[in-house]
């Protein structure tokens, strides 16, 4: 439900119908932008890429973003990071604080058991 003008008013639906309610930020989009909502929601979804268009490269200036949430949340929060997240880069982003990861082209692309056992032992990593 996209509700740019009213964000109290749609989370307060969602959260009246019995559901979980996030809100999410674009690669440019600052943290202070959805602040006045965290205490609402119970996840932020940070685009690492723009959506709209598989295949992009991670943006690495969202982990600093991914990092501030996680210090303003905690650890008892959903932190969803969507776009450009690969085996290579997962760890970081993990690292980061992201404790959800939307994977399309990282896993679909080529042996989807093979890339999910990579993306494990890539998270799994010390």
């Amino acid at each position: 439900m996209l509700f740019r003008s009213k964000p109290e008013e749609c989370i307060s639906i969602i959260k009246s119908a019995g559901k979980k309610a996030g809100i999410s930020i674009c690669p440019e989009t600052p943290v202070s932008a959805i602040e006045p909502y965290l205490d609402m929601v119970d996840m932020v979804l940070v685009m690492s890429v723009h959506p709209g268009y598989g295949g992009q490269s991670y943006i690495p200036e969202v982990n600093e973003k991914i990092a501030q949430i996680r210090r303003m949340k905690g650890e008892d929060f959903d932190i969803e990071v969507d776009g450009g997240i690969y085996a290579s880069n997962v760890k970081s982003v993990t690292d980061c604080g992201a404790n959800v990861i939307v994977a399309g082209t990282a896993v679909f692309k080529g042996n989807i058991a093979e890339n999910i056992r990579s993306m494990e032992a890539a998270v799994c990593a010390r």
